[in-house]
C-alpha cells in the first residue's frame, strides 16, 4: 500500500490539500490535510503539484506514429500506450468509415485489447455519416444505417462495441440509434446535416453524446439551430470538444463548457507525437505541417495531433476554464457518458487509481493507471 501525500487534489467540485491511499490498483482513502502516519505494510510518496483523475478520452484515432485503425495489435497497443504517456489512463478507440469487411476486422482486434484492459472499448466513427458533411471520412464507403450492417459491427467487437456515430438524417438512423441502446452501446450524433428536429428526434431516441461538436455538422443558424443547438441545450447529451485551437475558437470552448454537458477529446490521429509529414487516417492521405492535419487531397481538418494534458492546459489557460471544470470535462463527464463513473473520473474511494500530476505550469508530471506509475513521479 501507498500514501500519496502534498498534492492539490482537484475534484468535481473544488481543489482542496490532500492525499490518497492506494492499495491493490484502486484508491481506498482520499482525506484532506496531513496524511496519516503509514502503516508498518506501507509506504508514503511525496506529491508536488495538482493531482487529478485520470483523463477518458472518448474519441481517438491513434498517436506516437501508430493507429487503431489497424488489424496489427501491437500497433493498437503502442497508440494506446502513447496517450497513457499524456495522462488518458481509459479511452475509446475509434475507427473511421472503411469497407464493412475492413471495419469488422479492425473491430475484432480492437475488442482482443478492451478484454486486456488496453483500451475502454471501441468506437465506430462511421460509416453511417452524412456525404455532405463526411470530413476526413471516405465518402466512397459511407452508407445510410440497415440491421445487417450494424449487427455485423456489434457482432465483430463481441461485447466491446462503446460507442457509435451516426448522422440522425439517414434513412434507418433512428432504428440504429435504439439498436445501439438495447444493446449498451452509446449513441452519438455526428458527422450530419441535421437539422435541429432531426437531431432532437435521434437524442430523443437515446442518443447521447455528439461527435466532435461544431465540427462535421451543419453549422448553428438564427433560423434552423440545426444539430448544434439541439445538443447543447440536452442535458443528457455530451458533447465533445477538440480543443487544439484548430478546431474550435477557444471563446467556442468557453461557451460550449458553460451552456452544455462538454467533455474534452483528441480525435488524435498517428500524428500525434511526432513530425510534421504525410500519414494515413482509415484509406486517406493526410499532411500535417505546423502540428496540424489536413487531408492532402481537399484539405479538410482530419483529426489532430493533440494530446489531452495539452486540452486540459489549453482549457485553463486559453480558453479561462477553472482546473476544476476542465479536469471534469476531461475525466468524470466522459466517464459517466461511458458509464463508467462507478470505477473511473475522479479521486474517490473504490475506483481505479488512475491519476495524472501537474506542475504550476499545468506541465505533466506523472500519470498513475490501476496503482501503476506509468510516468514519474
Amino acid at each position: 500500500m501507498t500514501v500519496l501525500a502534498g498534492g492539490r487534489l482537484v475534484g468535481p467540485e473544488r481543489v482542496t490539500a490532500g492525499w490518497l491511499r492506494v492499495a491493490d490498483g484502486r484508491l481506498t482513502d482520499v482525506g484532506t490535510g496531513p496524511p496519516p502516519a503509514p502503516t508498518a505494510d506501507e509506504h508514503s510518496l511525496q506529491l508536488d503539484g495538482y493531482v487529478l483523475p485520470g483523463f477518458v478520452d472518448l474519441h481517438c484515432h491513434g498517436g506516437g506514429g501508430a493507429t487503431f485503425t489497424t488489424d496489427d495489435p501491437a500497433q493498437a497497443r503502442a497508440a494506446a500506450d502513447f496517450h497513457l504517456r499524456h495522462g488518458t489512463t481509459t479511452m475509446l478507440a475509434s475507427l473511421v468509415t472503411a469497407p464493412l469487411a475492413t471495419l469488422t476486422g479492425q473491430a475484432a482486434v480492437l475488442s482482443g485489447l478492451a478484454a486486456d484492459g488496453a483500451i475502454a472499448g471501441v468506437h465506430f466513427e462511421g460509416p453511417f455519416l452524412s456525404a455532405q458533411r463526411c470530413g476526413a471520412q471516405d465518402p466512397a464507403h459511407l452508407r445510410d444505417p440497415d440491421p445487417g450492417a450494424v449487427e455485423a459491427l456489434l457482432d465483430a467487437a463481441a461485447g466491446r462495441a462503446a460507442m457509435i456515430t451516426v448522422a440522425p438524417e439517414l434513412p434507418g438512423a433512428l432504428d440504429l440509434v435504439r439498436t445501439a441502446v438495447a444493446a449498451g452501446v452509446v449513441p452519438a450524433v455526428g458527422h450530419t446535416d441535421a437539422t435541429y428536429d432531426q437531431a432532437r428526434a435521434a437524442i430523443d431516441a437515446g442518443a447521447t453524446v455528439a461527435t466532435h461538436l461544431f465540427n462535421g455538422m451543419r453549422p448553428l443558424h438564427h433560423r434552423e439551430p440545426g444539430p448544434i443547438l439541439a445538443c447543447l441545450s440536452a442535458p443528457q447529451v455530451t458533447c465533445e470538444l477538440i480543443n487544439d485551437g484548430v478546431h474550435l475558437d477557444p471563446r467556442v470552448v468557453r461557451f460550449a463548457a458553460e451552456t452544455g454537458t462538454a467533455c474534452l477529446v483528441t480525435d488524435a490521429i498517428s500524428a500525434a507525437g511526432s513530425s510534421d509529414g504525410t500519414y494515413q487516417l482509415g484509406s486517406l492521405a493526410v499532411q500535417v505541417a505546423d502540428g496540424v492535419a489536413r487531408l492532402a487531397d481537399g484539405g479538410s481538418i482530419a483529426g489532430s495531433t493533440l494530446t489531452m494534458d495539452t486540452a486540459v492546459r489549453r482549457a485553463v489557460q486559453d480558453a479561462g476554464l477553472s482546473l476544476v471544470d476542465a479536469a471534469r470535462a476531461a475525466s468524470l463527464t466522459p466517464a459517466q457518458a461511458l458509464g463508467l463513473a462507478d470505477t473511473v473520473g475522479s479521486l474517490e474511494p473504490g475506483k481505479r487509481a488512475d491519476l495524472v500530476v501537474l506542475d504550476d505550469a499545468l506541465q505533466l508530471t506523472g500519470v498513475m493507471r490501476a496503482g501503476e506509475w506509468a510516468i514519474g513521479p
